[in-house]
């Protein structure tokens, strides 16, 4: 445990010193999220986004102007699979998988007149815990054996809704590229195998520490009306 939480610390920092570097012209910003991930691993068999995680991290921004900026992320991500039991027998068809990562995603956003953030990227993920339940019975497997990848790669698409000032809601969907398993499945009448890749939703509230934004004005429609009529 002293190991993971080493790494994430060591990571954590890694996020803001990347910014650090004295370059002329551009703003800084550090922010911290928090939020749920619903997640699915498609290739297990399993249907649905109905494993749920905790999204949580720091993360540094550098706006270069007024839309564009970049920014990068050190998050504790749960990811995985859910399947209620079908039956109460042995049987019973349960299944639950928890990968936990160290994740670090780095994306481009645009800013759309100080509301919407549209944002896209990619990320690395270091798996440092994973527990694997079937029919209620844990199936043996560790970060060093397998069968799990160490590494998750995932594209990301990412958008923010600017609530009050630094304050904002996030919506993200991950998707692995790189598969985190190849699994071989068998019913007694035929086997097959399936890659497996981790696909993640995620709803979250980011807070920019130091954020200079002025607060969400709506504007009425009388208001946009006269922004149009020439002098």
């Amino acid at each position: 445990m002293k190991n993971k939480l080493r790494l994430f610390l060591i990571l954590s920092l890694s996020s803001f010193s990347f910014f650090l570097s004295p370059i002329s012209g551009q703003k800084i910003k550090g922010a911290v999220a928090l939020g749920i991930n619903l997640s699915q691993v498609d290739g297990d068999e399993v249907y649905g986004f109905h494993k749920y995680g905790i999204n949580v991290g720091p993360s540094a921004i550098m706006s270069f102007n007024k839309h564009w900026s970049v920014s990068i992320e050190t998050l504790y991500n749960q990811k995985g699979s859910y399947q209620k039991p079908t039956s109460i027998d042995s049987a019973s068809g349960e299944y639950r998988l928890q990968l936990d990562y160290v994740e670090v995603p780095l994306l481009v956003h645009f800013e759309d007149r100080d509301t919407w953030t549209f944002g896209a990227g990619f990320s690395w993920g270091r798996l440092i815990n994973v527990k694997e339940y079937q029919h209620g019975v844990r199936i043996p497997s560790t970060t060093i054996d397998g069968p799990y990848k160490t590494s998750d790669w995932d594209i990301i698409a990412d958008v923010q809704f600017r609530i009050w000032k630094g304050l904002k809601f996030d919506g993200r969907y991950a998707y692995t590229i790189v598969p985190i398993r190849t699994r071989v499945f068998d019913n007694t009448l035929l086997t097959w195998s399936r890659k497996q890749y981790n696909s993640v939703i995620s709803f979250r509230l980011i807070y920019v520490i130091n954020d200079d934004s002025p607060p969400r004005v709506k504007r009425k429609k009388k208001d946009r009306k006269e922004l149009l009529i020439p002098e």
